[in-house]
């Protein structure tokens, strides 16, 4: 494996953990973070060995976006890094959890809204605060806020330029669950492992198919229900489960 100086990976029990490792900055991107980001995300998805990938920060921040005195000189190449890994999450074969374990910020925000399904603490907070440098959301925030809270709401959220706290944030469907800080680590734990022992083949074509019909028909998301139904009926550990599902229903 890699070795990296701005990220730590781990993978055990088909987990693949990518954690931020600058908290001396809160985690805030330069171009090597955002490098080795990109790189150990890449390695991960292409890994047959994990079956859940993790996205986390080390110390109080998840995220602060980007680092400031990198901003003023180099800038471009953040933004354009948002670029490679929000695509590389959202390609990913795997299940892409965020475990937000304090503010995530600008950038910071949209990585976490990048990913599949956000675990937060109680005492993160989330916030689009590019207006408070006259700039306006990259790494795909524009993308992901209309999404999950409406158009109306995606605006405020901009204009005001507000760190949302975490119960807001889940009422709004920024963090999709809030834990107690504690409980954190555990319960991203839980959730990566209950969807790790699902079947890979199915859990790969079941994300494909939900982001797709973003953009597709009714009949075109119907007809690609189809076609993975009948790819995934062939398939040794289909056979399997559904033999077993009717032997436990006869029994």
């Amino acid at each position: 494996m890699a070795a990296y100086d701005r990220v730590m990976v781990e993978i055990a029990a088909g987990i693949g953990t990518v954690t931020l490792n600058r908290p001396e900055k809160l985690n805030a991107f330069d171009a090597e973070q955002c490098q080795e980001l990109h790189e150990a995300l890449r390695m991960l998805a292409g890994s047959d060995a994990v079956r859940v990938i993790v996205l986390t920060g080390a110390g109080r921040a998840f995220c602060a976006g980007a680092d400031l005195s990198v901003l003023e000189t180099d800038g471009h190449s953040l933004v354009a890094a948002g670029k490679e890994v929000t695509l590389t999450i959202r390609s990913a074969p795997q299940p892409v959890l965020a475990a937000v374990n304090g503010p995530a910020a600008g950038g910071g925000a949209n990585l976490a809204l990048a990913c599949d399904y956000r675990i937060a603490s109680d005492q993160a907070s989330i916030g689009q605060v590019f207006h408070k440098l006259g700039l306006v959301p990259d790494w795909g925030g524009s993308f992901f806020l209309p999404r999950l809270v409406g158009t109306s709401r995606a605006l405020e959220l901009v204009w005001s330029a507000r760190m949302v706290p975490a119960d807001e944030a889940l009422a709004l469907g920024l963090f999709d669950r809030v834990v107690p800080h504690a409980e954190l680590a555990t319960e991203t734990r839980r959730t990566a492992e209950l969807w790790a022992n699902q079947p890979p083949a199915a859990v790969r074509r079941a994300k494909e198919a939900l982001y797709a019909s973003e953009g597709r028909s009714l009949a075109s998301t119907l007809d690609l229900e189809i076609a993975q139904q009948n790819e995934l009926f062939t398939t040794p550990e289909a056979r399997q489960r559904i033999g077993a599902a009717l032997s436990k229903r006869s029994h």
